[in-house]
């Protein structure tokens, strides 16, 4: 069986278990904080989450463990079958992921950790959001889904990723900068919710949120 390692505060993390949970995998849950300590990189190479621990060996990096689980667990899909469907597919995570959320996350420190973001990272952060959304907005079709007419990975990653820009957002500048250039954010991620495994992913997620900040 698959043990899933990592927390779930952790927007990577959900991802592999909303994959997991979506494709009726089973699989167990270790709670695993990222650190350098000598006992975790010999299962995780960087110290880093997620990871997932399998027969077979280790493997790390989301996206890696999202596509192994879908070449080894066929059943049930979430990737099309055509190829240059597929391919968008990945483009939409790609965009998702190194486009939008990676700026996002430079400014996790202040707006979950009560840290202090500089006023430069903030602009260049909001600069590289703006570009990254608006290429976003170009691609997604929200048709209802964001690849097309079917629920596929691309809408996991996506209902992750969007939750946590939103709320960034939100705290450094106002303005939900998700809703300004995705004017059908709203009704999409209103429908990706009625969903068992989003709703079971975020009841966690919120779980573990309150846990983390009670502290």
């Amino acid at each position: 069986m698959i043990n899933l390692c990592g927390v779930d505060i952790s927007n990577y993390y959900n991802k592999v278990k909303l994959i997991l949970l979506e494709k009726d995998i089973p699989f167990t849950e270790e709670n695993v904080l990222p650190s350098q300590d000598e006992a975790l990189l010999k299962r995780s190479p960087l110290g880093k989450i997620p990871f997932i621990e399998t027969e077979r060996g280790n493997l790390s990096e989301s996206q890696v463990i999202l596509e192994y689980l879908e070449e080894i667990y066929p059943q049930k899909p979430l990737y099309p079958a055509d190829s240059f469907e597929r391919a968008k597919c990945r483009e939409l995570i790609q965009h998702l992921e190194l486009n939008v959320e990676l700026h996002a996350r430079r400014l996790y420190k202040e707006v979950f950790f009560g840290g202090t973001v500089s006023d430069e990272t903030k602009a260049e952060a909001k600069d590289r959001l703006e570009i990254g959304l608006k290429g976003l907005a170009r691609l997604a079709k929200f048709s209802p889904y964001i690849a097309g007419d079917t629920y596929t990975a691309a809408d996991c990653v996506a209902w992750l990723h969007f939750f946590m820009v939103t709320l960034a957002s939100q705290k450094i500048y106002g303005v939900d900068m998700v809703a300004a250039h995705l004017p059908d954010v709203a009704s999409y991620m209103q429908l990706l919710e009625t969903r068992p495994a989003v709703q079971k992913v975020a009841a966690d997620r919120g779980a573990a949120i309150t846990a983390f900040f009670n502290k």
